[in-house]
């Protein structure tokens, strides 16, 4: 994986289920590949007929939730963007990107302004390889968008805090499943910085010195094996089965 992606998955993650979500998911495919909107959508998927070799299971989607982000460098508007149809488009100027998981599929869309800024197979390509990150962040955004009895005003309030628990339980899974064990304090530095603030952002949130910030993420670093912030990025999302030693 790009070490570019790094800074920028801890703030996806961090602002799951919030309006920021979008632009924040935007930024890190503008790390990889130049875009100039990206949209994202939840699709209910029906069965519709039964399946056979000769009439085979006929599907039927219908949308429920989408968002797309324009770049402020260019004046795309809604109307500009073609309607996007993830399993017909073959437009060189827009990509998909789909996940399917029971009856609902997720997808990234992202689109160039005009049909001479095609995209190239390298690109593509690229897209591809990052999609096992992307797809699942997009899932747990939308999911986090349509609590049980939803409240406008507590989700607006408690989104920031939704984001930063989704990502400290992903953190203490990746502790569990390489058998480490870290102090309070040492935990929550590393998921301050993972969700992308900055040291002195995190020495004020837990009221703590900048250099005492520093110590607990040194302590941290020994325990798990690694040298310093990017590596921490590299231990979080590395593959399960990759040893701590083998992020440093």
């Amino acid at each position: 994986m790009n070490s570019q992606l790094f800074p920028h998955i801890g703030k996806v993650i961090a602002s799951t289920g919030s309006r920021h979500f979008p632009r924040m998911l935007h930024d890190l495919i503008l790390t990889q590949l130049a875009v100039d909107a990206t949209h994202i959508r939840q699709m209910r998927v029906e069965q519709v007929g039964r399946a056979s070799s000769r009439h085979p299971e006929l599907i039927k989607e219908s949308a429920l939730l989408a968002e797309t982000v324009f770049s402020e460098h260019n004046a795309a508007t809604a109307n500009d963007l073609p309607n996007p149809s993830p399993s017909t488009s073959a437009d060189a100027s827009q990509l998909h990107l789909t996940r399917r998981k029971d009856n609902y599929r997720y997808v990234i869309s992202v689109y160039r302004n005009g049909q001479a800024q095609h995209f190239s197979a390298q690109e593509r390509s690229l897209l591809q390889d990052i999609s096992p990150v992307l797809l699942p962040m997009v899932e747990k955004h939308i999911h986090a968008l349509q609590p049980a009895n939803p409240d406008p005003q507590s989700l607006a309030e408690n989104t920031e805090g939704n984001g930063l628990e989704s990502l400290r339980l992903r953190f203490n899974e990746r502790l569990q499943q390489l058998g480490l064990s870290l102090s309070n304090r040492e935990s929550e530095v590393c998921i301050g910085l993972l969700a992308g603030r900055t040291a002195p952002e995190v020495a004020a949130q837990l009221q703590l010195k900048v250099n005492t910030v520093e110590s607990y993420l040194k302590r941290a670093a020994i325990k798990l094996g690694i040298s310093g912030r990017h590596s921490l990025m590299r231990w979080m999302y590395s593959p399960p089965d990759t040893s701590a030693s083998t992020a440093a």
